[in-house]
Parts: structure tokens; C-alpha cells; sequence
């Protein structure tokens, strides 16, 4: 499983002219699954989401996670992720999870997430757009396989 995670002011997502989502400090996360994820995945991503820490304390340090300062979460499925364009021009997503696995682990990623934190979503499959304002810049990947 893997996410982009841009530390936010504020960002919301769009489908068809009507927002969907919207939130204020905290994350805008890119979710992708990938088609061998399990269980202990989607832990590690949720787990590392909650306890990131990347929000300054009172000296300027990245000390604080996202519930140390009321932050929120905008999470938006995201199967290009998993796009590999290491051969040709166009990329291919053979590794991203098919929608009959990747869209019950998103749900239960906004709903783990949800227990914690105020999570708003876009729509699985939809054409959206995502707006945010990314504060810092800080943008963290995450990746439940591998480190980078």
C-alpha cells in the first residue's frame, strides 16, 4: 500500500462542479493499494498516518502528529500510484489492486482512520479534482513495502 501525504492548511476535492470533501490543517493523502496488500498493510499505513509526526512544536521542530494539533484528513483514492513507467512512454498499473479488493481496504482505511480523526473523502473511481494549499511544503511517501 502506498501514500502521498501533503501536510495541508486546508484542501478539498470536486467531483462534477459539487465538493465533496473538504477540511482544513492536517493531510491531503493519495491512497493507493496495491493487488498483494493485506491486513498488515493497511495497518502499517493507518498506524503511520495517525503517528506521523511532521507538525512544528513551539520550537519550530517537526515533534507533533496530526492529533497533537486537531488536524484532519482528506483521503482520496488513488490507484496511478501504482503506475510503472520504467519501460515505454505510457505507464502500466498491472500491480494496482482491482477495484473488488482495493475499494473494501479503502473503506476500512477511512474507517480505521475515522475512529481517530475527522476524515473526509473523495469518490472511488470518480473523476475528481483536488485542491490544497501544502503547508511547508511537506510531502511524505509512504510505502508498506519497501523504504525509500
Amino acid at each position: 500500500m502506498r501514500a502521498v501525504v501533503q501536510r495541508v492548511s486546508e484542501a478539498s476535492v470536486t467531483i462534477d462542479g459539487a465538493v465533496k470533501g473538504s477540511i482544513g490543517k492536517g493531510y491531503m493523502v493519495l491512497l493507493g493499494v496495491e493487488d498483494i496488500d493485506e491486513q498488515e498493510d493497511l495497518d502499517y499505513i493507518c498506524d503511520k498516518l495517525i503517528g506521523l509526526r511532521i507538525f512544528e512544536d513551539a520550537d519550530g521542530k517537526l515533534n507533533l502528529d496530526i492529533r497533537d494539533i486537531g488536524g484532519e484528513i482528506l483521503l482520496i483514492s488513488q490507484f496511478t500510484l501504482y503506475g510503472d513507467a520504467r519501460k515505454g512512454r505510457r505507464p502500466g498499473f498491472i500491480k494496482a489492486a482491482r477495484p473488488e479488493k482495493a475499494i473494501p481496504m479503502y473503506e476500512e482505511a477511512i474507517r480505521r482512520l475515522s475512529e481517530t480523526l475527522h476524515v473526509e473523502t473523495g469518490e472511488f473511481g470518480a473523476d475528481m479534482k483536488v485542491a490544497l494549499v501544502n503547508d511547508g511544503p511537506v510531502t511524505i511517501l509512504l510505502d508498506s513495502k519497501r523504504t525509500f
